[in-house]
């Protein structure tokens, strides 16, 4: 006999720059975090010239509609109750641009966050006294993962674009097109281009002008939790009712921020895997004065300030190609061909046995075009204070300590926001000990390891949640699906440093400083006497 108990679920679909991942939480759930179902869906990052990074709009909404049906179908071989989808909820990657013609068709590819074509733009943008007024009324810096710049640059080598496009849009709307046929964006996504007033919640004329732009190209701004009818020929391909919720959701970073449980007052997000970022949310939006720190939208009266870093994880995986081609040990003599691939585990293993603070080596971690603090792409990385007794852990030690010490800047300027308590962490890094151990010292910081993988996506469900009226506030909406998750008992470990390794990484820190000062008579000397300034 079938039981007529029905389980109700809402579906976080995560949009990301490689994958789009969709997951399945049950209302309630008798196991609290646990997602009932997954689909995932891989797609290239082309790279068509050097400094572009784009997608293709089809393959990305082909993979993410096969994803949710792959979803779907998880639920349906579940075995138990039927299930009732009351919501989707949708994130993406946010500060992507695409041209749209009159029948919402792509123009353009994705040209993605990654996307550095607009580099001289944004220099030159930046070198003017606008830089500073654009940031304190789109609260997004000027850099060339702006969609800002990246329309500005279209509007200077491709003209004849810029202007036949019908619509300029990011991934969301592209994504939200795919799956009820409007063509919107919501704030969140908004607040990432450059080109919306944060006071006003609407776009920016002199913005939009600035980016080439008339304000009829620009998509309707809809409400992070307002809803729209999934379509009947897509609730058919994937197998849900048709007029299905689908709440148009909020960009990555700020719904990461809610599936970690880092939501409350001083309670900071800290995501690294490759890249990274640490956000913090506030109760309304914020135009950092340094013009260091963004502020996205979560929801109308729920913001998130902060700054992402792309040089995360990244920076080990390349000191280990440099410093350690072979297995660690292995004979002088042995064809690096021939040796098994060493393991991140084992790379770690040498920084390990390296004291804190890397015995006075410190490294600039900017090997990608970097983003914040700085928001400088052109700026490069560097090693301070080698010494002859400095070894290859020293230098693996000094890429992870790099890292951290970019994070205690960013830490800075929330500080200066709201004074931050606690830190939720989530990513690849967080799985070894010398990782948290190193950011949790250099961030000062008790650090709490999130206890699942499923942040992004969970964030969304939990969005969708309160959009249908499930839940009364954001707090509510994700405790729901994940009880604890607030709290620190609700994640995987809690790690606070000693204060012996504290000091000692802001020592070096200080130190830093002082390297960086003690060099200036070392660039002159290797500039030639022309650049030199001559004595009174």
């Amino acid at each position: 006999m079938t039981s007529s108990v029905r389980r109700e679920v809402v579906i976080g679909v995560d949009v990301g720059t490689t994958a789009a991942k969709v997951v399945a939480f049950e209302v309630g759930p008798d196991e609290p975090g646990d997602p009932l179902s997954t689909g995932i869906r891989e797609y290239p990052l082309i790279r068509p010239r050097s400094g572009w990074r784009v997608q293709d709009p089809t393959a990305v909404t082909t993979g993410t509609v096969a994803a949710l049906r792959e979803c779907v179908e998880g639920l349906v071989a579940v075995g138990r109750e039927p299930v009732d989808v009351i919501a989707l909820c949708v994130s993406t990657a946010m500060h992507a641009v695409i041209g749209f013609d009159e029948q919402a068709r792509p123009l353009t590819p994705i040209v993605t966050w990654a996307d550095a074509r607009a580099r001289d733009v944004a220099r030159e943008l930046r070198a003017t006294p606008l830089a500073a007024q654009l940031q304190r009324t789109s609260g997004t810096p000027v850099h060339s993962m702006a969609p800002l710049t990246k329309l500005r640059w279209f509007a200077l080598h491709e003209p004849g674009l810029a202007v036949s496009a019908t619509t300029w849009a990011g991934l969301k709307d592209l994504i939200l097109h795919a799956l009820t046929g409007r063509l919107v964006t919501e704030l969140s996504s908004a607040s990432g281009t450059g080109l919306l007033d944060i006071a006003t919640r609407s776009w920016d004329p002199e913005a939009v002008g600035l980016a080439g732009l008339l304000p009829q190209q620009m998509p309707p701004i809809l409400a992070t939790t307002e809803a729209l009818p999934l379509a009947d020929a897509v609730a058919r391909e994937v197998g849900l009712p048709a007029g299905t919720p689908v709440v148009v959701g909020a960009g990555d970073g700020p719904l990461g921020n809610l599936g970690t449980g880092a939501l409350r007052r001083g309670v900071a997000g800290l995501s690294l895997g490759t890249s990274g970022a640490l956000r913090l949310v506030v109760d309304g939006p914020y135009a950092d004065p340094s013009g260091r720190l963004f502020c996205y939208a979560l929801t109308d009266d729920r913001w998130v300030v902060g700054t992402p870093i792309s040089n995360g994880g990244a920076v080990v995986r390349w000191a280990r190609d440099v410093f350690v081609a072979d297995r660690p040990g292995a004979p002088a003599r042995q064809p690096p061909e021939a040796a098994p691939e060493v393991t991140d585990a084992e790379v770690l293993e040498l920084a390990a046995a390296v004291p804190p603070g890397a015995e006075g080596l410190v490294m600039l971690p900017f090997l990608l075009a970097e983003r914040g603090p700085l928001w400088d792409a052109d700026v490069r990385g560097a090693f301070l204070g080698i010494r002859q007794h400095h070894a290859r852990g020293h230098f693996i030690r000094a890429a992870v300590e790099g890292v951290a010490f970019q994070l205690a800047t960013i830490l800075d300027g929330l500080d200066e926001v709201t004074p931050v308590t606690s830190i939720h962490g989530t990513g690849g890094v967080f799985r070894s000990d010398l990782w948290r151990e190193v950011l949790a010292a250099v961030l000062g910081r008790p650090l709490v390891v999130t206890a699942g993988a499923e942040g992004t996506a969970l964030g969304a469900a939990a969005l969708g949640l309160l959009a249908v009226g499930r839940a009364r506030t954001l707090e509510q909406a994700v405790e729901t699906l994940s009880p604890g998750i607030l709290e620190e008992a609700g994640h995987d470990a809690t790690i606070v440093a000693s204060e012996a390794d504290s000091a000692a990484y802001r020592a070096a820190r200080v130190s830093a400083k002082g390297r960086l000062e003690d060099l200036r008579a070392s660039a002159d000397l290797l500039a030639g006497p022309a650049s030199r300034t001559p004595d009174p």
